[in-house]
């Protein structure tokens, strides 16, 4: 992750705008302006981590909205703390030694995108250690927050998953509004070979064999399994298993942890799950303040 590209600095102080952190009532009112603090950021419950690297941005964008702060920051984390791995409750995520006003204005801030990161990875990692010794790999959606898109992204990386479709112009996946819209699924498979951007695969969604056999016919060149029974995608696996190429099979659809597995032992590749985003938990961390 990248926290100084330009996309994810405005993720950064769009959060700190959003919280008026440069006019913090509160702690302008109750602390001296030359007051030195010691942040230490604690995990309050098992989890994975994500987002380590948004501490000092945060810290940095801050300086950079308010004028008046010179940024004399330090973050310090013991080498073995590092996004993606497993953290115990109790555990030390960072400790911050910065102006006092300046930690506690972005206090919020900060653990916001820690606990919603590590959630995400969180989640994540527990879909990727049910699958784990089958051939199945768990993939993300674009279900995701608004704005928040490559943040998420980022925290299911974290978690053990992998990226499907960052956004609508990374790829070609024709579903049914698609086939809807374009008179059915041969003329949208045509328009879609005639048109497509490079080697863009083609991805086709189908809800039973019949559609896989026609998908198949007219130049799918992976298909998405969506919301079929665990026979029928076994059926399905089998046949794309001797198709004439190579054709990478996909399920998604009504599963979740207590069936992923069952689904993933089918033989499919892939398996997308949009709760990894979208009904994710935050996580729960704070940050304990004392005077430098």
């Amino acid at each position: 992750m990248d926290w100084n590209s330009r996309r994810i600095t405005a993720i950064l102080e769009n959060a700190l705008l959003e919280d008026r952190a440069t006019r913090d009532a509160t702690s302008y009112a109750c602390i001296d302006p030359a007051q030195r603090a010691t942040g230490t950021i604690l995990a309050k419950q098992d989890c994975i981590l994500a987002g380590i690297g948004c501490v000092s941005r945060i810290l940095d964008v801050y300086a950079a909205l308010d004028g008046a702060v010179t940024s004399h920051y330090e973050v310090t984390t013991h080498p073995e703390i590092f996004d993606g791995i497993r953290l115990h409750k109790g555990q030390s995520i960072a400790v911050v030694r910065d102006n006092a006003r300046v930690i506690l204005s972005c206090e919020r801030v900060i653990l916001n995108f820690l606990q919603r990161m590590s959630g995400v990875a969180t989640l994540t990692r527990k879909f990727v250690d049910a699958v784990a010794g089958t051939k199945a790999r768990i993939l993300d959606t674009r279900k995701t927050i608004p704005g928040l898109r490559v943040i998420e992204k980022y925290a299911v990386r974290c978690g053990g998953g992998q990226n499907h479709r960052l956004d609508l112009s990374d790829g070609v996946l024709i579903k049914n509004n698609h086939i809807a819209l374009a008179g059915g699924m041969i003329p949208a498979l045509e328009r879609a070979h005639r048109n497509r951007r490079g080697e863009q695969p083609i991805e086709v969604e189908v809800r039973n064999l019949q559609e896989l056999e026609q998908a198949l016919a007219h130049g799918a060149e992976t298909v998405l399994l969506d919301n079929m029974a665990v026979e029928d995608v076994k059926k399905a696996v089998e046949r794309c298993a001797h198709a004439e190429r190579r054709i990478p099979v996909e399920c998604s659809g009504g599963i979740g942890l207590e069936n992923v597995r069952t689904y993933a032992e089918t033989g499919v590749d892939f398996i997308s799950v949009g709760a990894l985003t979208h009904s994710a938990v935050s996580m729960d961390m704070s940050l304990r303040v004392v005077p430098a």
